[in-house]
């Protein structure tokens, strides 16, 4: 087995509770080994059975179906988590004002062209395969951009980590 990172999307905040212990323990039901997670915003580590796209379908709903909410799980490898964070195409003075959105798949050309039509004032993106790179001029708490917009514009669902815990996770996931 290898290990993965999954990452949920929005976990933990407007009411979709899951504590971490649970989805330890759903994720260990389903066939996972040395299962761990990291905060609790959603980051499971762990050696899936050996199909790894049915497994994250199969966490998908039994989250589902034990806390009534839908959640994406969206799986990288520590190889793939250290590429979207050497692929990071621009400069940041803190890495809590840097973030990578995990994306479930790579978006079109045209969805990208459609989501940079939206003003994002001092803040910056760019989607470099299946990541949106963002940096936050002043913190994403007081972002000009509007991240809802350019997320819908292109048409798949992600989930925003900053590089900070990227940094987090490829060194747990690598350990």
């Amino acid at each position: 087995m290898t290990t993965c990172v999954v990452l949920l999307r929005a976990v933990n905040v407007g009411g979709a509770k899951l504590p971490m212990a649970e989805l330890r323990e759903l994720a260990t039901d389903l066939g996972a080994a040395d299962v761990s997670t990291f905060i609790a915003s959603g980051n499971l580590l762990c050696d899936p059975p050996k199909d790894v796209k049915a497994f994250g379908q199969a966490l998908e709903k039994a989250i589902e179906k034990k806390y009534g909410f839908f959640r994406e799980c969206i799986i990288r490898t520590p190889a793939e988590l250290t590429k979207a964070r050497e692929n990071y195409p621009f400069d940041v003075d803190d890495p809590k004002n840097g973030h990578i959105v995990f994306l479930l798949e790579k978006p079109t050309k045209p969805a990208i062209a459609k989501a940079s039509e939206f003003e994002t004032g001092a803040d910056e993106w760019a989607v470099v395969g299946r990541e949106m790179h963002i940096r936050y001029d002043h913190g994403s708490g007081r972002s000009d951009m509007n991240g809802p917009a350019i997320g819908k514009a292109l048409g798949v669902p992600g989930t925003s980590r900053n590089l900070r815990t990227v940094e987090k996770l490829i060194e747990l996931a690598s350990s």
